[in-house]
């Protein structure tokens, strides 16, 4: 008797509740390499990610932690519980803040209240849902939010899709 499969995903459409806040774990140290791969990868040169002389002689006193990888950190954190084989596809983020930066060596926590929850009239099957991002550092000080907007997949419309033969992960 072969052991049965259990695959992690998100929830879908149906399953996704207004006004509930899903916890997202674990916390994700963010170290000074994160920042500077991250920063350099996306060839933004702004000297408070990555010169630590020029940035010591800033606001802040130290270097900041490029706050688009704390965005898609944010971001991040939320899809195992959320979003994982359930997304059709990200439609847009919306009232971006970022009110107080991030540092090497800090962790970051995310949490993700359901704002809104509908079906698609046009798209059968599918929905969309929207999301506020919260994510926090160590101390419980906001660092980045965010308002998400993702097509779904409900239940019902992606087992369709799947036995349409649009694969398992349609």
């Amino acid at each position: 008797m072969g052991a049965k499969r259990i695959e992690q995903r998100g929830l879908y459409l149906d399953e996704l509740e207004v006004g509930a806040v899903y916890a997202h774990g674990p916390g994700r140290t963010v170290t000074e390499t994160d920042n500077v791969l991250f920063t350099t990868m996306t060839m933004n040169t702004q000297a408070l990610h990555l010169d630590a002389a020029w940035s010591a002689t800033q606001p802040f006193g130290q270097r900041l932690v490029n706050s688009m990888f704390t965005l898609a950190t944010v971001v991040g954190q939320s899809v195992g519980q959320l979003t994982q084989g359930t997304i059709v596809g990200q439609l847009g983020l919306t009232d971006v803040r970022f009110p107080h930066p991030l540092f090497h060596g800090d962790t970051l926590y995310t949490e993700t209240e359901v704002t809104d929850v509908r079906r698609s009239a046009s798209r059968p099957g599918q929905g969309i849902a929207t999301m506020r991002h919260t994510g926090r550092n160590q101390d419980g000080t906001v660092v980045a939010e965010a308002t998400r907007t993702c097509l779904m997949w409900t239940a019902d419309g992606h087992a369709a899709a799947a036995a349409a033969g649009h694969g398992d992960r349609a």
